[in-house]
């Protein structure tokens, strides 16, 4: 019987898997230290095209980084106080809300006895209750908040980064010892995730106007606020846009009734619809080279391990996974596992090419 070329050993998969608890353990003990490095990196990576486009413009290097982070800090600073004004004037009249929300939940609950349906109570207030629902969106964005509190060790950490952008690969060849190497797949996935990452933030912004636009014609409280966590929200691959919808729908059933409610949600699926299957596979593309099931275990996974910010970069956190695992031959089956469901024609012929190579060997 042929063994079949890089398959994993059964002690190459305990190695990995207990090096994957150790990495877990450590990532989840440092998790405020690792948060502020992946927002550094986020912001980072969204900073990079404008400075190199600086760069190619002769413009230093030093100038370049320092007009795009001053831009990032006007950006922050404007959006700090917009978002942070709304934020406040909603919790503030959320105690309101939560009553109106019991007052609404007793009436339905009278309703369903008057029809002869009993032990509604428990259904509507523990497991159906919408109030939890507001105060999870207001812990959300003082989440966001704590997290984005470092902020000036966040902009000094981002300012280092874009300045060593346009050395690191002198850097990796001076380190490889061979002054004409070039890294073609390396460069490629970093293009990639960084192309991810600014046409995402371009299509959220979008997104979040519109969701604004909307909910300010028909009246809604705080559009600023729900836009700007469609903005956030987003960047989740497919349930981000469900649960964004969820408190603003409720703030409209609460404010002017079900009308408006259901005109909320309709504006609500109208732009996801038109964002998410027109706008950003025309931009994008479908090719994030994961498996829809790993998209949303990956969803699971670096939300309960990082939070808010796991949640947000979730598919550049596990597309690096991927490019590691496949840069290694003995881990390359765990990136192939990642993979999308159909395999890419060229690495099916890579993988036939050294199936051919290691049987003509055996003979």
């Amino acid at each position: 019987m042929r063994k079949i070329p890089n398959s994993p050993s059964g002690t190459s998969i305990i190695v990995i898997g207990a090096a994957l608890v150790v990495i877990i353990a450590g990532i989840n003990l440092a998790q405020s230290v690792v948060v502020l490095a992946l927002i550094s990196v986020f912001l980072a990576l969204i900073g990079m095209p404008p400075v190199l486009w600086l760069e190619r413009k002769h413009i230093p290097s030093f100038a370049s980084v320092a007009i795009v982070v001053s831009v990032m800090v006007i950006v922050l600073l404007l959006v700090g106080m917009v978002v942070g004004t709304s934020l406040k004037r909603f919790s503030d009249a959320l105690p309101f809300y939560q009553m109106r929300i019991q007052e609404q939940l007793k009436a339905v609950e009278a309703l369903l006895r008057s029809k002869g349906i009993t032990g509604a109570d428990k259904l509507l207030l523990e497991y159906v209750n919408p109030g939890m629902v507001m105060n999870l969106t207001a812990g959300l964005f003082y989440g966001l908040s704590s997290a984005l509190s470092n902020i000036v060790l966040i902009l000094l950490t981002v300012t280092f980064i874009l300045l060593e952008v346009s050395s690191f690969p002198v850097k990796l060849r001076a380190f490889l010892g061979n002054p004409e190497a070039v890294f073609p797949r390396f460069t490629r996935f970093a293009a990639d995730i960084r192309r991810y990452l600014v046409m995402s933030t371009l299509i959220n912004l979008f997104a979040g106007i519109l969701i604004w636009i909307w909910l300010a014609i028909l009246g809604v409280k705080f559009p600023i606020l729900w836009g700007f966590l469609v903005f956030l929200l987003h960047y989740i691959p497919n349930i981000g846009s469900v649960i964004a919808a969820i408190p603003a729908v409720l703030l409209a059933l609460i404010q002017t009734g079900i009308g408006s409610a259901v005109l909320v949600a309709a504006g609500y699926l109208a732009i996801g619809f038109i964002v998410g299957n027109i706008i950003q596979p025309k931009l994008m593309g479908r090719r994030l080279g994961l498996s829809t099931l790993v998209v949303f275990l990956s969803l699971i996974f670096w939300g309960s391990l990082l939070g808010l910010v796991g949640a947000v970069l979730c598919i550049p956190l596990t597309m690096t996974l991927k490019f590691a695992f496949e840069s290694n031959e003995e881990t390359k089956w765990i990136g192939v596992l990642l993979g999308p469901e159909k395999p890419a024609e060229g690495v099916d012929s890579v993988l036939k090419r050294k199936k051919h190579g290691h049987e003509k060997t055996e003979d």
